[in-house]
């Protein structure tokens, strides 16, 4: 008999039955050939199925509707003869719930806004020489993660690059863009590469629903956690949204640009939840894909209204499908998960047994949030911070203990860290220096999946969130020395630390966000990076330069193996001050035998003793890049500046 309530469908969906009689591993989605395409849509519970084919992407008559024919397993299919490639399509599905179009869940691009799906021929849309592209190698002890949103990233009338390009992927692949065009202060990739980052964490580029493509983008903004289709690009960072190839072909270029470059791209994924309940998978299998409370309501762990069945069959196959094809198809070098703790152990163990077998799969990065939006249906291991020694030791997570303890609460302004003074908080300091390998507030767990940070695309920026603990009514845009002492120390933590180093972009030269947390749909002139202001704290940039360099000359820090953090010895020092010497490993290639390293958070200068031997200055905590020159060689007692990272190299 047919469920007749959500609470039905939920019974059935889950059983052990449906599963058996459902559960298909052959290809979904569009199959391209100049002869003729395949369409396969996994559609159980349909009665009928037909699609509508288009000329555009928008607009204009439809010019066939066509039956699709049921084949085993749930799966509907058509063969339409001849050269598809430009045409678009949608299908109309009879289901249980009534007759509604849908896109195609496995859609690899759209027109305008992803309500009609493209057939394409990815060898006349891939841009000339995409097929030489290749990920750039990129080891460990390199490693270090550039967040930003594409809009962000060259939306600012000074960033130099072409009017028609700003905010969108083409901005990547412009060369040589400096400050309003004056040839001396690099900007966007320019900059990136001075900078030295080995990888650029995209915010989301796939389709999402929060921009309308169809209208000028001056008023619209939106990070873009919000998806529509999976395996389509955002229309509104290419050129020409009604036309579904172009933001295939720019997606491409723009990663293509950053690997020239040597930079690896991290894309944001955000599978936990749709835009809104009324969705492509929703219209195709309705409630099969999304997660569902006893009475078979939707359960909103995401806080978005909806939260996505990872543990469901041909759900994880989804997931695990959209994933690979991103990394073949675009190349893409790491994934950060959204709202990782709404994903099931197991789904994500598996996803990262797939990755691996890519060629180079095992150097993709993955990682996460480990945490949910709200309280979740899901009733098995969750990929968060608790469960964190039953995920592969190459799924990372989000270590808000490092950052909490560094720079204070995220969620209360005025709450001080370690660098604003908090008492007690050296202890967190340690904990974070050793990737919390050494501390029972985590599982056991290897230092590589821990990613070290102190600001993100949520909540406060660094400096925002400095100057609102000191001040009742900080001013953002003055030149605070003590905020950018506090700054330089906060960086000079975590780029020290185990683990994998992440900073939301900007940070490295104060971004404010006018102490607004939660930015997402806020104003482009609030979100947009200003690149007058990476002119303006120069010195703070040359301060991220010189630590990220430093890092990578002393690979231990970034090694991944599980022994590292037990050879950190700690100093007996007087509180607040920590300090601590890492030898190198043999063979590494470390510039230094060992390092020494001390945090003052202090607002006066502090007298410490040196291990034995000689060491060499590598940074002050106002210059980071000492190391690069003739410097110092100190021997017995050493002076701390204050508010300040000192690290030492030994000669």
């Amino acid at each position: 008999m047919e469920p007749r309530t959500p609470a039905e469908w939920k019974t059935l969906f889950e059983s052990e039955a449906f599963a058996r009689q459902t559960e298909y591993y052959g290809p979904l989605g569009v199959e391209y050939t100049p002869a003729g395409t395949h369409l396969r849509l996994w559609a159980p519970t349909a009665k009928q199925a037909a699609v509508n084919l288009y000329r555009r992407g928008t607009g204009g008559a439809c010019v066939g509707t066509l039956p699709l024919q049921q084949q085993d397993k749930g799966v509907w299919s058509i063969y339409l003869p001849g050269d598809q490639h430009g045409k678009y399509y949608d299908f109309t599905l009879t289901t249980p719930f009534g007759t509604c179009n849908a896109a195609d869940p496995y859609a690899r691009s759209a027109g305008v806004n992803g309500v009609r799906s493209m057939i394409f021929d990815p060898a006349r849309v891939d841009p000339q020489g995409w097929e030489r592209d290749v990920r750039p190698v990129i080891p460990p002890a390199r490693r270090s993660v550039w967040e930003v949103s594409v809009r962000d990233f060259s939306q600012d009338s000074a960033s130099g690059v072409h009017t028609a390009w700003r905010g969108k992927f083409l901005a990547f692949t412009q060369q040589g863009t400096t400050l309003s065009s004056d040839g001396i202060h690099p900007t966007c990739l320019n900059y990136l590469k001075r900078l030295g980052v080995s990888y650029v964490q995209l915010m989301p580029i796939f389709d999402f629903g929060s921009v309308d493509e169809s209208r000028p983008l001056t008023r619209q903004y939106n990070w873009g956690y919000d998806p529509t289709n999976f395996n389509v690009p955002e229309g509104s960072y290419s050129t020409d949204p009604t036309r579904g190839e172009v933001r295939v072909r720019e997606c491409k270029q723009m990663i293509a640009a950053l690997h020239a470059a040597g930079i690896g791209v991290v894309m944001d994924v955000v599978y936990n939840h749709m835009y809104r309940s009324d969705n492509v998978l929703n219209r195709v299998v309705p409630l099969y894909y999304f997660r569902q409370n006893d009475d078979g309501s939707l359960s909103n762990g995401s806080g978005c209204g909806n939260e996505f069945a990872s543990e469901r069959p041909m759900a994880r196959r989804y997931l695990i499908d959209s994933v690979l094809y991103w990394a073949r198809e675009y190349h893409i070098d790491g994934f950060r998960f959204d709202l990782m703790g709404l994903y099931d152990v197991e789904t994500m163990n598996l996803l990262r047994a797939e990755l691996d077998k890519l060629p180079g799969g095992r150097d993709i990065l993955m990682y996460g949030e480990p945490w949910q939006g709200g309280c979740s249906a899901l009733h098995r291991y969750e990929a968060n911070k608790n469960n964190l020694n039953m995920l592969n030791e190459r799924i990372g997570i989000f270590c808000d203990n490092t950052r909490d303890a560094i720079k204070g609460g995220c969620f209360d302004a005025r709450e001080p860290g370690y660098v604003e003074g908090k008492p007690g908080s050296f202890w967190d300091i340690g904990a974070s220096v050793a990737a919390w390998c050494r501390s029972e507030k985590l599982p056991p767990h290897a230092p590589g999946q821990i990613i070290s940070y102190v600001s993100a695309h949520d909540n406060f920026t660094l400096w925002d969130k400095l100057l609102m603990v000191r001040y009742a009514r900080p001013e953002f845009a003055a030149v605070d020395k003590t905020a950018l002492a506090q700054n330089r120390l906060a960086a000079g933590i975590y780029l020290t630390s185990m683990g994998l180093p992440f900073w939301q972009a900007g940070e490295e030269f104060a971004r404010t966000k006018k102490g607004q947390g939660n930015s997402y749909r806020s104003s482009p002139a609030l979100n947009r990076l200003d690149w007058h202001r990476a002119e303006q704290f120069h010195s703070l940039v040359d301060y991220y330069r010189g630590l990220i360099g430093l890092r990578t000359a002393f690979p231990r820090l970034g090694a991944l193996d599980k022994a590292n953090p037990a050879a950190i010895e700690f100093f007996p020092l007087e509180q607040p001050l920590v300090g601590w010497r890492l030898p190198a490993q043999w063979g590494d290639g470390a510039a230094w035998s060992a390092l020494c390293v001390y945090y003052n958070p202090t607002e006066t200068a502090q007298v410490v003793t040196l291990p034995g031997g000689s060491w060499k200055l590598l940074s002050d905590g106002i210059s980071s890049s000492l190391w690069r020159g003739s410097s110092r060689i100190c021997t017995g007692q050493t002076v701390l500046l204050p508010l300040s990272a000192t690290v030492f190299g030994q000669v």
